[in-house]
């Protein structure tokens, strides 16, 4: 058992992508092969900083370049490489959600490592074409908002309520007004490239918003309290994040498992 905790923390605390990817494949054949029990108790250890804070240069979110004029390398290079941090810091998130929440059911542990490999696939596919334009990650300042999410949600019910059902709802609502831009720029390989990669990222990331539903309800229902507490804990968080309308990817996130509801009560109007 101990060795299974250890295994994770080296895996969590990797400090180079190579290596993190490496010890996550090896442990997630592990996993499935010899059905591996991860719902026992050990001690959990915090972190002080993001796996990757000697890889990447760290800055507000308020500094970290613009992604702009696309149709350059340099504005390819600066996209790329902000959703190749996101999806990175996601491996590390879904990770920590396995880590750091003990005595759960086994289908909980299978998604989450299931959302932390998709995450790792992402990555490298983001990677791949990073290189194709000569740069690779850690070449563009970053910002560490995830992974300080990560560390003010420290219950089951605050983790889904934040990282899947705000953050990478977020995402959903984000990623089609991106490759709306994309599209409309003049066509060449990178460019399609990119789009294709995006598609795919999108419709994946619906399912890991819906397994963050389903457990979102899941600590709901054992803590006894009604669902509608997402509000009061993004509003703990995040206290000017549903204030403004916004323009929501309504589909995408009924599909992830959002109520009409709640739709109509971010988007500060009827939706559906």
């Amino acid at each position: 058992m101990i060795g299974t905790e250890k295994e994770l923390l080296n895996i969590l605390q990797a400090q180079k992508p190579d290596d993190k990817i490496y010890l996550f494949n090896n442990f997630y054949t592990k996993y499935k092969e010899k059905n591996i029990d991860l719902s026992y108790d050990w001690d959990i250890l915090e972190f002080d900083q993001p796996s990757y804070a000697s890889v990447c240069k760290i800055i507000p979110p308020q500094n970290v370049p613009k992604r702009s004029n696309l149709t350059t390398k340099q504005g390819q290079i600066i996209l790329l490489h902000a959703i190749m941090h996101i999806e990175y810091s996601a491996i590390d998130l879904a990770l920590d959600a396995i880590y750091r929440f003990r005595g759960l059911p086994k289908k909980y542990y299978d998604d989450w490592l299931k959302v932390a490999d998709d995450e790792v696939r992402h990555f490298l596919m983001l990677k791949e074409l990073i290189n194709e334009l000569d740069a690779d990650y850690g070449d563009i300042e970053v910002h560490s908002a995830l992974f300080e999410a990560s560390q003010k949600t420290k219950t089951l019910i605050e983790r889904m309520a934040v990282v899947p059902r705000y953050l990478e709802a977020n995402g959903l609502d984000a990623t089609p007004m991106i490759l709306t831009k994309l599209k409309k720029l003049p066509k060449n390989d990178m460019i399609e490239k990119i789009i294709q990669r995006l598609n795919i990222i999108l419709e994946e990331e619906i399912d890991h918003v819906k397994k963050g539903d389903i457990w979102f309800n899941y600590a709901c229902q054992k803590d006894g309290v009604n669902s509608e507490v997402y509000f009061d804990i993004i509003n703990k968080y995040y206290p000017q994040g549903f204030n403004r309308p916004r323009n929501l990817n309504t589909q995408a996130r009924k599909e992830a498992g959002f109520s009409c509801s709640e739709l109509n009560k971010i988007a500060h109007k009827e939706v559906c």
